[in-house]
């Protein structure tokens, strides 16, 4: 306290100068997945863009990115079978129904949920087209007195709707085949419950959020440090008694011949007209830094994993140090992640796939081709199916959206 007013004294006598040069700091808001009514539609998030928020994080995060693929490519498999192999051939004029099934994966691991457009043939009978809508794109509109979505609004830019109730936007009814002759193209959203959400899906890793933030955080923090070069390992004090500019002049020079990757272990010259005008160059310790990023490391690891039900590293390559495992371990592992991860979201996704497949073969029957490992060893070829879907069921999600006061805007 008694140097902090002798520099407030000095400041206030003008002088004493201290200059700072700008320190980075990291204040990124937290990633809210909080539902919000804004006009038109409901925001997915505070700033409305949670669902790019997963993806930006997904494209930052190697562990979490390393968790993610393995269990979309785990999701995939072997790709769709049917009893009639002809009826996976054509989703839309591009596509099979294995192409809509990857993509769809793909979002039900990074969000929760997937979007398919669904085209209806002229007569409206059959189906004509299905088309995969990114996930990311799509905001629900306000509930109705029963409380069912009617539609959804679809963008690729959301930040550019300010004010969405004076600003057109796509949108789309609720899948309903008895609104067919009404509404020719249609939205079909996987809905998953999740305790608390009205209107959105979230991941099953939603919940480390914050600790593949802080990966990426590290990540960056051990980037800048490197590339930088000069900060924060030592201190340069001078005194010139310089202005602004001068200051700003020596700060650059400084940084331009000795800060980066290429500049490591340069000669650092300094020439001065008096021995009293040399700088102070003050090494600052790491107090053991090293050691506390390999435990954030340690932790960060363990706990994406875990989030994302992996219950061993090995199976994504990562060896453990200090860890014997194994063959069995892995084994094991993977039976477990495969029972109690992967089948039942093939299963969830299968099952709504088959809703829309039945329209146009009510007889067929969908998998998805899995290569199983068992505990001996033995690797297997097996098909997981979807649970069955009884037609009350389908009758009963019609008449739902039936009471949907659904209107084209």
């Amino acid at each position: 306290m008694v140097l902090i007013q002798h520099i407030m004294d000095k400041m206030k006598d003008n002088k004493f100068k201290m200059h700072f040069a700008k320190l980075q700091s990291f204040a990124k808001p937290w990633l809210s997945y909080n539902e919000k009514i804004d006009g038109k539609y409901v925001k997915s998030g505070e700033d409305n863009q949670f669902p790019q928020h997963l993806i930006e994080l997904y494209n930052k995060s190697s562990i979490h990115a390393a968790a993610t693929n393995a269990t979309i490519e785990a999701i995939i498999g072997g790709g769709l079978t049917a009893n009639n192999e002809d009826y996976l051939k054509r989703a839309n004029k591009r596509e099979s129904w294995n192409d809509i099934y990857s993509k769809v994966s793909t979002d039900f691991k990074l969000h929760g949920s997937f979007a398919l457009e669904v085209i209806w043939s002229l007569d409206r009978t059959r189906i004509a087209e299905v088309y995969h809508i990114d996930y990311s794109h799509i905001r629900a509109k306000e509930k109705t007195e029963k409380g069912r979505i009617p539609g959804y609004f679809i963008s690729n830019n959301w930040r550019q709707y300010q004010n969405p109730s004076k600003q057109d936007i796509d949108y789309l009814p609720v899948y309903n085949p008895n609104r067919a002759h009404e509404e020719p193209s249609q939205i079909f959203v996987s809905e998953q419950y999740r305790p608390g959400m009205d209107y959105y899906s979230l991941p099953d890793y939603n919940a480390a959020l914050k600790i593949i933030e802080l990966d990426t955080a590290v990540d960056d923090f051990h980037n800048n440090n490197i590339q930088n070069g000069l900060a924060p390992s030592i201190s340069i004090t001078t005194f010139t008694d310089g202005s602004d500019d001068d200051r700003r002049a020596i700060e650059k020079a400084l940084r331009d011949n000795y800060s980066g990757t290429g500049n490591a272990g340069a000669l650092m010259y300094l020439d001065v007209p008096s021995p009293d005008l040399a700088p102070i160059i003050t090494p600052i310790p790491q107090n053991g830094a090293d050691g506390y990023y390999v435990t954030i490391n340690d932790l960060v690891v363990q706990k994406i994993l875990t989030a994302h039900r992996i219950t061993s590293p090995m199976m994504l390559g990562i060896k453990t140090e200090g860890q014997l495992g194994g063959r069995d371990e892995v084994i094991d592992a993977f039976l477990l992640w495969q029972n109690t991860v992967i089948a039942p979201m093939q299963q969830d996704i299968l099952k709504d796939l088959e809703i829309l497949l039945e329209v146009n073969y009510p007889d067929i029957t969908i998998g998805v081709a899995t290569k199983q490992l068992y505990s001996d060893g033995t690797v297997e070829e097996e098909i997981i199916t979807s649970v069955e879907v009884s037609d009350e069921e389908n009758e009963q999600l019609n008449e739902e959206n039936d009471d949907n006061n659904i209107s084209t805007i």
